[in-house]
């Protein structure tokens, strides 16, 4: 066998086992960690809530899925189907049980999340740091954060529905008159007069439904967001940050207020049963129970990938990459820099940097987008290269005659790799870089203050992954070695035969040949506790997220 072909074989092997490589066997994605995210998506939905960055949906069989920003988590609801309600609040959420008890989970830093006694219960609602729930006899409990007085709701009963915004809430009684509390800055807890059927509780301003069907708004109205389009026709509402969506009896979405990030461009159709609106994002049910959201795509909220075609999967910072079979690129979570902006073409590589992205096309070409301080995601106009990674304000690519080139910032060590026409794989983190030779060694380069960049001895590589300070390397045997920091136990490698690795700021993953998956290190987020199962073939570990490829799962088409 030739030299190149020797190449050729052993690069296969390595792009195989590498987060952001091609895989021969597609299927859907599953993410878990600070984001959740699940290309199957939630399926057929009863119910939705729209929280500051998360979401929930209830299913017909009474179980809950989330999704969205994890970091307390807000969007990891609990087993069970037995869920009538659901309510997302700023980190923590609520769901009602048939048997009339309130759970809550999530962050509880208010006591937000702890839930009074109780099996008499008949709604809830979720606001930023409170909670708010009534009782079958009509009469309101609140608890959390009180420091508007928002958790402390009016005495008495006769009340039928409740909204909790920022600071400030609301209560509908029987007779259809509306009552508010809480933060009154803007007027937004000083509801007019008059009979209404619905409410709805934003950021500073207030929105409610007319018995006629027309809708009042009052409040902070600097977006005109308190403003609502005239008509008598309205059957639900929903109250954002600075925005607010309406549903029409004919099934059609009206949005207004402030646009930014396309919170109030109003998604086409005449078919949707139901609306929420959350802090940046609003979600709807369409009469065949799937859903569409639009808004912001900070921390997963949209643009999670949908389907079971994807063969190559990345994550950055706080954002995240798919490569569906067609070579269509998907990109999700936080978009501050325009990181997700989905790039047109076919491409047959995908890597994630710390806020840039890089894509490799079939003609050797690389394009680039996201934050370009340094150059970093600047578009390269050479025709050369066979594999590409991205960092922090860096970027490396591999060429046909097995030298890497790197671009970016100029005074980082990791945008200068070494020298050499022998290497078959390079990796790069926000601090260092690993390459494996064609025999199989390894080099390292970079900051090495743990060592990280001090590669092991020995030949026989065919996978590296770089951490923040620590580094993992696979044997063609199986077995993982791994050097660095290991504060969290991210570098204290696991036991056993390994196909793939993978690593994230402080922890690390790996997956074995039977098709599941191992998790150590940094734990916060639950970002080192992957999902059950033995059908993954593929992974990827961001900052604080990780993701995985699962084969073969049933295709369920979502409409974003």
């Amino acid at each position: 066998m030739s030299g190149k072909a020797i190449i050729i074989v052993l690069l296969s092997v390595v792009l195989a086992c590498s987060a952001g490589a091609r895989i021969t066997d597609p299927g859907s994605i599953v993410g878990w960690g600070v984001q959740v995210v699940d290309s199957n998506g939630p399926g057929e939905v009863v119910s939705v809530s729209a929280g500051s960055l998360h979401s929930l949906a209830l299913k017909p069989d009474g179980s809950i899925v989330g999704w969205g920003d994890n970091c307390c988590g807000q969007a990891t609801p609990p087993d069970g189907n037995d869920f009538v309600a659901v309510a997302a609040g700023g980190y923590h959420s609520l769901a009602l049980r048939s048997d009339g008890t309130v759970v809550g989970w999530g962050s509880n830093e208010c006591g937000q999340a702890i839930v009074p006694e109780g099996d008499d219960f008949i709604a809830i609602a979720a606001g930023c740091l409170y909670s708010l729930a009534i009782r079958s006899d009509g009469t309101i409990v609140g608890w959390g954060d009180d420091s508007f007085g928002q958790a402390t709701p009016p005495d008495g009963g006769g009340f039928v529905s409740i909204a909790a915004g920022w600071s400030h809430s609301l209560a509908l009684r029987s007779d259809g008159t509306i009552v508010g509390w809480g933060n009154d800055d803007f007027g937004q807890a000083t509801p007019p007069g008059g009979i209404y059927t619905a409410i709805a509780a934003g950021e500073h301003h207030s929105l409610a439904i007319k018995a006629d069907g027309s809708i009042v708004g009052w409040g902070d109205n600097e977006f005109y967001q308190a403003i609502p389009p005239a008509g008598s026709d309205f059957i639900a509402i929903g109250a954002g940050a600075d925005f607010s969506t309406a549903l029409s009896s004919d099934g059609s979405i009206v949005c207004w207020g402030n646009n930014a990030y396309g919170r109030t461009t109003e998604p086409a159709g005449n078919d949707f049963v139901a609306i929420d609106t959350g802090y940046y994002h609003s979600i709807a049910i369409r009469s065949d129970g799937s859903i569409v959201s639009w808004g912001d795509s900070e921390d997963g909220l949209l643009n999670a990938p949908h389907g079971n075609d994807f063969v190559a999967i990345d994550a950055g910072d706080q954002h995240s990459l798919a490569l569906k079979s067609d070579g269509t690129i998907i990109t999700w979570g936080n978009d501050i820099s325009g990181q997700s902006i989905l790039p047109e073409g076919h491409y047959v590589a995908i890597a994630a940097g710390n806020e840039h992205n890089l894509a490799l096309r079939y003609d050797g070409t690389i394009i680039g987008w996201g934050v370009n301080h340094f150059g970093e995601a600047t578009v390269l106009g050479w025709d050369k290269f066979m594999a590409i990674d991205a960092g922090r304000h860096y970027s490396v690519a591999l060429l046909y005659d097995n030298s890497i080139y790197g671009w970016g910032d100029p005074h980082a060590d990791v945008a200068n790799p070494p020298a050499g026409d022998d290497f078959v794989a390079v990796v790069i983190g926000p601090y260092h870089g690993l390459a494996i030779t064609l025999n199989g060694t390894i080099v390292g380069w970079g900051q090495n203050q743990y060592s990280q960049a001090m590669a092991p001895g020995g030949s026989g590589f065919i996978a590296v992954a770089v951490g923040d300070y620590h580094s993992i390397a696979l044997r063609a045997d199986g077995s993982i070695v791994s050097w660095g920091r290991n504060k969290y136990g991210q570098a204290m490698a696991p036991e056993g035969e390994y196909i793939a690795i993978a690593a994230g700021c402080s922890h690390s993953l790996a997956l074995r040949s039977d098709g599941s998956i191992v998790g150590w290190g940094n734990n916060e987020y639950g970002q080192a506790t992957p999902p059950e199962g033995n059908d993954f073939v593929a992974i990827a570990a961001g900052h604080y997220q990780s993701l995985a490829i699962r084969r073969g799962p049933v295709d369920q088409t979502v409409e974003e």
